[in-house]
């Protein structure tokens, strides 16, 4: 018989001011894997919803993972460093590396409000042979700063104790992701939330209603927001691209508009981690004026067969799984389930985001330039990012086909 863990990532982002910290992360080779790892995830899951919403954090999602992989050993050690991109960095260069991601993060600005909450629940009910070792929850403890909660997870009112921590942790922007928890072991949450304000906001008496031509040409009529300033900005093959910041403008986001000529499937047949690379060098300071949606969009996905796919699936198989970090075995553990959910809020002010992922381990505009100035009207599916510029690290990415 195997036992089912599940692990729960939950993030919620809300944009807000931010400055540059005097602390840095002069290694970024976690960055560099949690960003891989992102595209990695976000074009297997453009496979598989094509033309629809979609929208990420690939900090949360790898986050979740990282401490799942502090309990891997073996030949499930090898394909959750493969997919998640940790080849060549030892599990103690990741765990300090996360821990100190962790911190820089949380202490961009005293006007950012950006928070990164990892928590553990233990079943109190399981009674089994092999506790969960103790090895395995001090990592958790120490490098992620996780609280360790006990909680009987066969009571049909667990799930109520762990979506109201989520909530407390989200500012209540999250306030359901576990159904059930039932036949669970462990349970690993990470929540992350960000609030912000966009450095130069938008004049809501100049937002009018206008025209979101949608994938398939039809329209839907959406409050345009519209300003003109000094932007960082690239004009690339095939598409226009800005930087909207926040605050002082450690974060910014990043909206890819692909040309008329062109489509968003287009741009993102070329969306990988190393065109990113070499599309952020190339952003300059130039004036022009930018229109875009006031929209929300929400999304979610089993990652499951994306992250098979990608090369994990020993970590679901029961017969061959390997986290007896976690526990020794008997009865060993396997992942059951890799579940994501999101939230976008973009107006005047700012930026809202939000993001779940949950890991259950089992047993068993066009470009039309004036005296020198771009034009860039967001009115059909674009991409965008959330970034901080320092470290380069993606906070949330995806694209907006059906705005609401």
């Amino acid at each position: 018989m195997r036992i089912r863990v599940g692990i729960i990532a939950v993030c919620f982002g809300v944009v807000a001011p931010t400055a540059f910290s005097q602390q840095e992360l002069t290694d970024l080779r976690l960055v560099s894997a949690q960003n891989q790892f992102g595209f990695k995830i976000f074009s297997a899951l453009n496979k598989e919803d094509s033309g629809q919403n979609i929208f990420l954090s690939p900090a949360s999602i790898a986050m979740a993972l990282a401490m799942t992989y502090n309990g891997a050993a073996g030949e499930t050690q090898q394909a959750m460093a493969q997919v998640l991109e940790f080849q060549g960095m030892t599990i103690e260069e990741i765990n300090n590396l996360s821990s100190q991601m962790k911190g820089l993060l949380e202490h961009l600005d005293p006007k950012v409000q950006l928070t990164i909450a990892n928590s553990l629940w233990l079943n109190t009910q399981q009674n089994l042979p092999n506790p969960i070792k103790e090895e395995f929850l001090n990592c958790a403890r120490e490098s992620y700063g996780a609280d360790v909660e006990t909680l009987n997870l066969n009571d049909p009112a667990a799930p109520d104790s762990v979506n109201a921590w989520v909530s407390r942790h989200t500012n209540g922007k999250i306030r359901h992701i576990v159904d059930e928890t039932e036949e669970l072991e462990l349970l690993l949450v990470n929540a992350l939330y960000f609030k912000g304000k966009w450095s130069a906001g938008f004049d809501e008496t100049r937002t009018r209603e206008g025209a979101f031509t949608l994938l398939h040409g039809t329209e839907r009529r959406l409050p345009m927001m519209t300003q003109h300033g000094e932007y960082r900005y690239y004009g690339g093959d095939g598409f226009q691209a800005v930087r909207l910041p926040y605050g002082e403008g450690r974060v910014g986001m990043y909206m890819f508009l692909p040309n008329e000529a062109s489509s968003l499937a287009a741009f993102l047949h070329h969306l990988t981690a190393e065109n990113w690379e070499i599309w952020m060098a190339q952003f300059e300071e130039e004036k022009g004026s930018i229109t875009l949606p006031r929209f929300t969009l929400e999304y979610g996905a089993d990652l499951n067969g994306v992250l098979r796919a990608l090369g994990m699936g020993i970590a679901f198989d029961g017969e061959r799984a390997n986290f007896e970090g976690i526990r020794q075995a008997p009865p060993p553990l396997a992942i059951s389930q890799v579940l994501h959910k999101t939230v976008l809020e973009v107006n005047e002010e700012g930026t809202e985001a939000a993001a779940a992922a949950v890991v259950g381990i089992m047993l068993g505009a066009s470009f039309n330039p004036k005296r020198g100035e771009f034009s860039m009207v967001i009115d059909r599916p674009f991409f965008c990012a959330i970034v901080d510029d320092t470290t380069g690290a993606i906070l949330f990415m995806g694209s907006v086909v059906e705005p609401q």
